[in-house]
């Protein structure tokens, strides 16, 4: 059920339009967050092939398709054997046209086949789940219900166009089977996909705190090397993100254990803080992703906290310089005293992202308190 009249036009296309055809274009991205609906509006004259089909593997492997059509897009490529090789020897002998997208739902640098790269013959695009400033330009929701239904069933286009919490939870059950028993199965030897589920529904009631390997490990009955396997995992096939503490190595080293996000903000155990917390750092992913593959600018996310507890939930940093502090709450106005505690003889930036705010507030020393919407809405 769509929520316009308006076409869906996702932030990543124009600019992957604009590099088509100069470089074989790498888009990646969770299951269902709309890279196969992205490619194909590009333009009509296309030709579209799945590797998980049998038919269109047969075609693959014989290089059977039309060379008069204006783009090629290549789907789950990355289960082929040596498809960098394979890929790589097209791009050398026969050269553009046509255009070619190879699209895939796990990181295509994360399951390396022997053989040559494609180094030097790519541009990559990581294209996320929708968030709030994108939604406003091809919904008629308020910017209000927008946020409200981020925050109860996530953006990923399907159930967040669909709006319902009941839709949501079906779909979830699917989109999770899809990759665990599916891309997991496929793409690595991991067989345990039961703990797997465990530690995803332990890390759904820890999202915004420092995860310890050793802790998942006892709770998990595993050792923390397999642990930490399982979290890259899990991370290279878009179910969680990672942000990690920031550290300049002084002597008062900071906390060394990362905090673990979810792409789909509907996964989520835990108050509204919680969630809040969950899609601000969505958002602020997308961002630096978008600033990392469009303009080629070194941006970063992490977060800072000492050995004395002072935590800040993020930091964003430019060619590892720290550029903008932010903090998250979900309905305390009172500015954070931790902004005075870490980082506070940078020359940064410093915002509390707050959602139950109406008004902005500034401050002397040059802190702002902004609404949750506002800030969303007006993320660079």
């Amino acid at each position: 059920m769509s929520t316009s009249t308006n076409p869906v036009e996702r932030d990543l296309q124009a600019p992957v339009h604009h590099d088509l055809g100069k470089k074989i274009l790498l888009l990646t991205g969770p299951r269902q967050c709309g890279k196969t609906f992205l490619s194909k509006a590009l333009t009509t004259d296309h030709q579209y092939f799945n590797y998980d089909f049998a038919e269109h593997r047969v075609l693959l492997i014989e290089k059977g398709w039309d060379r008069r059509k204006a783009l090629l897009i290549f789907n789950e490529l990355h289960k082929m054997h040596n498809w960098k090789v394979w890929l790589k020897g097209i791009f050398d002998v026969e050269g553009m046209p046509p255009a070619i997208i190879v699209t895939g739902s796990a990181k295509l640098d994360a399951f390396r086949k022997a053989g040559d790269s494609l180094a030097g013959r790519h541009f990559q695009f990581r294209l996320h789940p929708t968030d709030l400033k994108e939604a406003s330009r091809f919904s008629d929701l308020s910017e209000d219900e927008i946020f409200n239904r981020l925050m109860r069933v996530g953006g990923f286009p399907e159930p967040f166009l669909n709006g319902s919490k009941r839709f949501y939870s079906r779909w979830k059950r699917s989109h999770i089977d899809l990759i665990l028993k599916d891309d997991l199965r496929t793409l690595t030897a991991v067989r345990d996909i039961q703990s797997i589920e465990t530690l995803i529904e332990l890390l759904r009631a820890r999202v915004g705190s420092p995860v310890s390997a050793n802790s998942l490990a006892r709770d998990l009955e595993r050792s923390p090397n397999t642990i930490r396997h399982w979290l890259q995992l899990l991370e290279d096939l878009y179910v969680i993100f990672k942000v990690s503490p920031y550290s300049r190595n002084v002597a008062r080293a900071l906390l060394k254990e990362p905090k673990y996000y979810f792409y789909d903000n509907g996964m989520v155990q835990g108050d509204a803080g919680i969630k809040l917390e969950n899609l601000v750092a969505c958002a602020l992913l997308k961002a630096v992703h978008r600033a990392q593959d469009v303009d080629g600018r070194e941006l970063g996310l992490g977060y800072v906290r000492s050995k004395d507890g002072f935590e800040i939930d993020f930091l964003v940093t430019d060619q590892q310089r720290p550029q903008q502090l932010i903090e998250v709450k979900w309905s305390d106005d009172r500015l954070s005293p931790n902004f005075g505690k870490l980082l506070a003889r940078e020359p940064l930036s410093r915002t509390q992202v707050v959602g139950e705010l109406t008004e902005s507030k500034s401050f002397p020393g040059g802190e702002r308190i902004e609404p949750a919407i506002r800030f969303l809405s007006e993320l660079w």
